[in-house]
């Protein structure tokens, strides 16, 4: 009888350990209702090259010899296979005036234009010097930081160029349970200003946001809660209570 009374109490009390902790402060995008819907998207707006970004350039055309000196890549300066996709690429370098260099071309406007744009407008810049030719273009440097209360802080390289900023959370593990969901902060430079934004990952209004989709070089910060080292503390004296309840219930169970 003992031995059943001393087994309950310790199932009720990791009962309540489990149970603490508000749900509220955990879920995203609390306001969402449990039900299919569907909205339009206003939001979105194609990634525009900055001055610092990273450019890479490939072009081909009937006359290969000569659209081959546009594709200036580290494949290029070593001799290596070319079609090897690990190869980084050194690519044109957007300076402050938001220009690049280019071969026969000279000083070329690039900043802020999407990468579509800047192809239309070179390959008709191209048209004087080589025959049908085909301009593919990637902005080699996006990249996003997310520090803070995550599961994996880092700088994240983004292979395309559209990122939103769950996907980024998602990219570094995932906030802890311990983060403020409702206060992330955005810091974004653009043009010579920076912008610090706050953001509120429990509300779907983020959908609709202009920040949802995020920008080369944005910082995303998770800040934690205060009581983020108190329940750290507090999961090591837990600890300590279960395994002092368990080699008590142990002993009482080996005497009876």
């Amino acid at each position: 009888m003992k031995r059943n009374v001393l087994l309950l109490n310790i199932i009720v009390l990791l009962t309540i350990l489990a149970s603490c902790g508000s749900y509220r402060k955990t879920a995203y995008f609390q306001d969402l209702q449990n039900k299919s819907s569907k909205e339009a998207i206003n939001n979105f707006t194609p990634l525009t090259i900055q001055p610092e970004d990273i450019l890479g350039i490939n072009v081909s055309s009937l006359n290969p010899e000569a659209s081959a000196i546009f594709n200036y890549n580290l494949n290029t300066v070593t001799g290596t296979n070319q079609n090897n996709p690990n190869n980084p690429v050194i690519g044109y370098l957007v300076d402050r005036k938001g220009e690049i260099q280019l071969p026969l071309v000279g000083n070329f406007k690039v900043s802020g234009l999407t990468t579509s744009q800047v192809r239309d407008n070179l390959r008709k810049e191209l048209l004087k010097y080589l025959k049908e030719p085909v301009v593919n273009i990637r902005l080699i440097n996006f990249k996003v930081s997310v520090m803070g209360d995550v599961a994996r802080p880092g700088v994240y390289q983004v292979q395309n160029e559209r990122l939103t900023i769950p996907e980024a959370v998602s990219m570094a593990g995932d906030l802890n349970i311990t983060a403020l969901r409702n206060n992330i902060t955005l810091i974004r430079e653009t043009n010579g200003t920076r912008e610090f934004i706050p953001v509120d990952l429990t509300s779907k209004n983020l959908f609709n946001s202009p920040y949802y989709y995020l920008k080369s070089n944005d910082v995303i910060y998770v800040q934690p809660g205060k009581n983020k080292y108190a329940s750290v503390d507090n999961s090591y004296r837990t600890l300590s209570l279960l395994l002092s309840a368990l080699s008590i219930a142990v002993i009482v169970i080996t005497r009876n």
